[in-house]
Formats: C-alpha cells, sequence, structure tokens
C-alpha cells in the first residue's frame, strides 16, 4: 500500500506556450501503483498521465496527482506570455 505521496514543486507558474512538468514521489518507491494526474479545471491547464502541465489561458489552476488513497496537490498559476 501507498503510505506517503508528495509532488515536486508544490507550485509553480508557466507561461501560455510552455508546459510544467510535475513530478511525483511515492512512498514506498518499488509500489506499482501508478499515479494519476487530475486538472481541477481544463479551461486553465491541462496535465497528461506523467504530469506535464500544458497551459490553456491565463489563471490558476489546483493539479492533483492520485496514487492509491493518497492525494498530492500543486498550485499552478498561469501567466500570459
Amino acid at each position: 500500500a501507498i503510505t506517503a505521496l508528495s509532488v515536486s514543486p508544490t507550485s509553480g507558474s508557466v507561461a501560455l506556450g510552455s508546459t510544467l512538468t510535475i513530478t511525483a514521489s511515492k512512498t514506498p518507491a518499488t509500489a506499482t501503483t501508478p499515479v494519476t494526474w487530475e486538472s481541477a479545471d481544463t479551461s486553465i491547464a491541462t496535465v497528461s498521465d506523467s504530469g506535464v502541465v500544458t497551459p490553456v489561458a491565463a489563471g490558476g489552476v489546483t493539479i492533483k496527482a492520485t496514487c492509491g488513497t493518497k492525494t498530492a496537490t500543486c498550485a499552478v498559476v498561469v501567466t500570459s506570455e
């Protein structure tokens, strides 16, 4: 079972036209449970299965990583060029 999940960075900013990669660390690291990613507002930014955030519009959005019963969040601010 997953005992802890953290993300790095826990907050960040990304400009339109760029991407931000969030890395998840799970405990135990050997666990095969997959980490899933979710954007709270896909009109601001989307997130891939590997934690790559692609901005859609300026604003703020919470990106959530989930692994087993544990979750961790990253607060992302999208800035215009």
